[in-house]
């Protein structure tokens, strides 16, 4: 049966750095997406930047609504602006920062109904360490 999702139904996810709004999960009934919608903002003088996380087992793909930015990921980094997307694979490092003058909003897609279980941050583990 179709749904309706609104945002401000969405789950506040309370991540360091930015607002993020989970509006699509497990949790809202679906089977097989994850959609989060991301504020970053303008960076402050002195504000310690935070650092990169990694999907075990499933990709991402962000899409730039507006603002501008930059996605900082094992194989580069990679401008953004208002209409690109960016597909970051299984297990690269990424942390995507806020390089313009206004704030920086993505939607976020995952093909998978729970993020958190395999969202990671630092290096991926090699095979067989825990």
């Amino acid at each position: 049966m179709a749904k309706v999702l609104t945002q401000s139904e969405a789950k506040s996810m309370g991540l360091p750095g930015r607002k993020s709004l989970e509006i699509v999960s497990g949790e809202k009934g679906s089977q097989a997406v994850t959609l989060r919608l991301v504020e970053i903002p303008v960076p402050k003088p002195g504000e310690a930047p935070r650092g990169p996380h990694f999907h075990q087992g499933f990709e991402e793909c962000i899409f730039v609504m507006s603002g501008e930015g930059a996605t900082e990921a094992d194989s580069g980094t990679h401008p953004l602006r208002a209409g690109d997307t960016i597909l970051i694979p299984s297990g690269e490092k990424h942390v995507t920062r806020n390089t313009g003058s206004q704030p920086l909003v993505l939607l976020c897609f995952f093909p998978v109904p729970d993020i958190a279980q395999r969202t990671h941050e630092g290096p991926p583990r090699r095979h067989g360490e825990h």
